[in-house]
């Protein structure tokens, strides 16, 4: 049961991830980085949740069952 739910949170991680780097590239993430430093609120939480769907789902597959 846990191991398809990790393969999922996993591709759903990386899914995130390839958005949010999609997104530090926007329009919108340039004039954001030129006025204050820094990538927009979506782009940072897209990044931050991928990686975390990913540690979760790669721990969650990688675990093996209870005997």
């Amino acid at each position: 049961m846990n191991r398809p739910l990790g393969i999922a949170l996993l591709v759903a991680g990386i899914v995130l991830l390839v958005l949010g780097i999609n997104s530090t590239n926007s329009a919108g993430s340039d004039i954001s980085k030129f006025f204050t430093g820094a990538p927009t609120d979506k782009a940072v939480w897209l990044l931050l949740g991928g990686v975390v769907a990913m540690i979760v789902g790669s721990f969650m597959s990688l675990r093996g069952q209870p005997r």
